[in-house]
């Protein structure tokens, strides 16, 4: 008789922690739904218990509002179901003679787009900017040279290798033509400019400058 009661015993006590664990189980979607926070794309039903007619889906448009009959517009993204039930029973009560019986639940969650990830193309690598100088006569370097913007007058002549011994250094011109097409000739003493004398070695040449080295004259 003791073995029998022990027994039924414990197939209660089984059938109750079935029962509860069942409970539990069907307690946790409705829980987490309360903590959920609402996102654009969300599909929430509402159900009117005073009035069927009002039973629908709303879909949590992009904005994060809903619409809904007699309760208008209102912004539901990031607060929860309860919150949303709450404002929709304040929102309807004017419309009936006593606050009206709303339930509000999760229909379905919004999807997650998963884009690719495209990695862009490797972009070639930008030059550095240069301007053209062009170098005649009697210097040791010429034709065109692309020097750094801000090279100076000074700096160009170490770029083009100096004169020949033939150069007449002290009518070494400096050719610069402005958008209009007007050539503007200036002339650059090397000898003075080595002596400190005059301060035109410093001059910042131009994109399209010419450099023009004369040959020296006889017991010039």
């Amino acid at each position: 008789m003791k073995l029998i009661f022990t027994t039924m015993t414990v197939r209660a006590a089984c059938a109750l922690a079935a029962m509860c664990l069942l409970f539990m189980a069907t307690l946790t979607p409705a829980a987490a739904q309360q903590a959920y926070g609402l996102k654009a794309g969300d599909i929430l039903r509402v159900e009117v218990l005073d009035d069927p007619s009002m039973n629908r889906t709303v879909l949590i448009a992009p904005d994060g509002r809903i619409s809904f009959p007699q309760a208008g517009t209102m912004r539901v993204v990031g607060t929860t179901v309860d919150a949303v039930q709450s404002e929709l029973i304040t929102r309807l009560t004017p419309s009936f003679a006593a606050p009206p019986t709303v339930f509000v639940s999760i229909e379905r969650l919004a999807e997650k787009i998963i884009r690719p990830i495209v990695q862009a193309p490797p972009s070639a690598p930008i030059p550095d900017p240069v301007i053209s100088i062009f170098v005649v006569g009697e210097a040791n370097k010429l034709g065109q040279l692309d020097v750094a913007p801000g090279t100076t007058a000074m700096q160009m002549f170490a770029v083009m290798g100096g004169f020949t011994k033939f150069a007449a250094i002290k009518r070494v011109q400096l050719r610069r033509t402005d958008a209009s097409g007007v050539e503007q000739v200036f002339t650059l003493n090397y000898r003075d400019i080595q002596r400190g004398l005059v301060n035109t070695g410093q001059t910042q040449l131009a994109d399209g400058d010419v450099i023009v080295v004369p040959q020296r004259r006889l017991f010039e």
